[in-house]
């Protein structure tokens, strides 16, 4: 979804992903026209060091082709409609972009939620829609987050965003130049660092991308460039949107799958697992089970509803332990 939505605004479509899940990016892709397929590129990403390094990953891999253009970095866990609603919002980021700000979507924020980042404005606005960013605020707790709610200034931080190329190598190398220079060395890829499956272009030979991601700090956009850019607008989101980025979000818009499920006197609870489940006399619980049954080990995940958040805690806990298998 996010790659037709992508294709619906942009002539050339960038998708960098882990090398794990090339072959999944790839088959979807597949699936589109010969001509949409020459507008897309893959980069398969060495080493997973979050949003700031491939985000600057893409500005210079878009100038290396010697274009100064606008850029929209799009992520893959949100669903976003109506497409017609979204184009009117990103035509209106397009626009501040070109005037060299950085350009943020905030959601209008439907309840207190402590699970986002939140975008604080300034009220006044000389364009419908689109507003000076005074500032980003981490996730607040619920407290904080009910008074976010209650000034009307405040909204969620989708994390997409949309700058001019140009504009944000030079914010690159003044916000963060540890993560930028890294890349700012690449030279333009040649012929055969493409390979070609089923029409679907796949940089996967980039000599020194390695080095790049290897030396590159791990750190997201949103604390490298975002909270410290001084040219910052944001886009009121008119369109719905919902980020699927947690097992909370995720079961809301599914049924419970997998195996056999039994249930007494339970409520409220969503199973996702390949091997049968009982609840008895539980509410609000999330049941994430994988016996192995691929060659992966086996693990579970149980947590409350309104707990998901702290799934990335746990997943410090394992990293520490040097249980890195198991993720």
């Amino acid at each position: 979804m996010a790659l037709e939505r992508a294709l619906e605004l942009a002539e050339k479509v960038i998708i960098i992903t882990g090398k794990s899940h090339i072959s999944h990016a790839a088959a979807d892709i597949a699936k589109l026209t010969s001509a949409e397929k020459k507008r897309v590129i893959v980069i398969s990403e060495p080493a997973a060091k979050n949003t700031a390094p491939a985000a600057a990953c893409a500005v210079v891999y878009s100038q290396l082709s010697g274009n100064n253009r606008n850029m929209l970095v799009l992520t893959s866990d949100h669903i976003i409609k109506p497409l017609e609603v979204f184009k009117t919002d990103a035509s209106l980021a397009a626009a501040a972009a070109s005037e060299g700000k950085l350009v943020v979507f905030g959601i209008p924020p439907a309840h207190p939620e402590t699970g986002y980042g939140y975008i604080e404005i300034i009220p006044k606005t000389d364009r419908k829609n689109v507003y000076t960013a005074a500032a980003f605020h981490e996730k607040p707790d619920l407290q904080t987050a009910k008074k976010y709610l209650s000034t009307k200034r405040f909204f969620w931080n989708s994390g997409m965003f949309a700058f001019n190329t140009c504009f944000m190598a030079d914010q690159f190398l003044s916000l963060a130049p540890d993560v930028f220079k890294c890349f700012e060395k690449l030279k333009q890829p040649k012929p055969e660092d493409y390979t070609v499956s089923k029409g679907v272009k796949i940089l996967n030979g980039w000599k020194g991308l390695d080095t790049a991601y290897k030396k590159a700090k791990s750190v997201s956009f949103d604390y490298a460039i975002a909270e410290k850019c001084g040219k910052t607008a944001m886009v009121r989101a008119n369109f719905e949107w919902i980020d699927i980025g947690n097992w909370e979000e995720y079961a809301k818009i599914r049924k419970n799958s997998g195996s056999d499920i039994f249930n007494v006197s339970s409520q409220a609870c969503y199973v996702d697992s390949d091997i049968p489940v009982a609840l008895a006399g539980v509410e609000d619980l999330i049941v994430v089970i994988r016996s192995g049954k691929n060659g992966e080990n086996p693990a579970a995940l149980i947590t409350r509803k309104g707990q998901t958040q702290k799934v990335r805690d746990i997943v410090e806990q394992i990293k520490l332990q040097g249980k890195n298998d198991l993720l």
